[in-house]
């Protein structure tokens, strides 16, 4: 654990040679998403992972989940437990655009961006009718979630569903409008894709209303945080290797491959057999993607 002035950050460095390679994790996510990724990587330089403050192992957050909050907190991380720069910044998802928004504030400290299927700041700033209705979903389901990990029947669910049962979480949907079970189920799909030593950590966070917690406060401040992303724009100069899933639209496509050519050794790979967890369905991608950067000059 590292302190950041009272609130604690959970952080798995293995004190490797070679460039220091950081890992930011998707909106909901952990740093146990990249461990097969961060096994690997661990050969060849300093792979480096942690929770955001109400995720994972770390404390609770305290204050809001914002793109410049998260940023600041992710520099006095590294500020604090020694990690010199220049830094290889991998982000999936929404930690992606968090990664974007670090090289822009501290273009000097990084050496490169990976981003993994990454989230857009553009898909946020002028939210649709049905993302609005998408987003306080997504709180009060989390909501909700920490109010059935605090009785123990999120315990149940999971427990029962990692082994195939049904009952309990069928009584999960009823409580959370009928469509909490297909939201755990998807949930659990993808944990399965992990090691399997690391199920019984995943299972553990998800039991803690404090994860549920994080992840609301995540959802709350997404358009802040995209608003905030937009503003602090892309640095210029920095190499950068987009990884998108398979099922990607055509925009994204594009605007990705519009970001890697103003890269100086930009490119962009579609991961044909991935999902947007492409670090669970083809990690060899991920770890070459990564491989490939330490070698680029800055």
């Amino acid at each position: 654990m590292n302190d950041l002035g009272g609130r604690r950050l959970h952080l798995i460095d293995n004190f490797g040679s070679g460039p220091p390679v950081v890992f930011e994790s998707g909106i909901s996510a952990t740093c146990l998403n990249w461990t097969q990724v961060r096994a690997e990587v661990e050969g060849f330089a300093r792979a480096c992972t942690y929770d955001r403050a109400g995720l994972g192992w770390s404390d609770a957050a305290t204050s809001p989940r914002t793109t410049s909050v998260l940023v600041d907190e992710l520099h006095a991380l590294l500020k604090g437990a020694g990690i010199s720069p220049p830094y290889i910044l991998v982000g999936h998802s929404f930690g992606g655009m968090i990664v974007r928004a670090y090289a822009a504030r501290y273009r000097d400290r990084v050496a490169g961006l990976v981003l993994v299927d990454p989230l857009s700041p553009g898909e946020w700033l002028s939210i649709s009718p049905a993302q609005a209705r998408m987003l306080r979903f997504g709180v009060k389901l989390s909501r909700r979630g920490a109010v059935l990990a605090r009785i123990g029947i999120v315990r149940a669910s999971l427990g029962l569903l990692m082994s195939g049962g049904r009952l309990v979480p069928q009584l999960v949907a009823r409580l959370s409008s009928g469509r909490g079970e297909s939201v755990i189920s998807r949930l659990v799909g993808e944990v399965r894709k992990m090691p399997p030593e690391t199920w019984p950590m995943v299972r553990a966070h998800w039991c803690q209303p404090k994860s549920f917690e994080g992840m609301a406060a995540h959802l709350e401040s997404l358009p802040a945080s995209a608003q905030e992303a937009a503003a602090m724009g892309d640095a210029e100069g920095i190499p950068i290797t987009v990884l998108s899933a398979a099922n990607s639209t055509p925009e994204q496509l594009e605007e990705r491959d519009a970001l890697a050519r103003r890269s100086p050794r930009g490119q962009h790979i579609i991961a044909r057999k991935s999902g947007h967890w492409i670090q669970l369905d083809e990690p060899e991608l991920v770890v070459q993607a990564i491989r490939e950067m330490t070698t680029k000059p800055s």
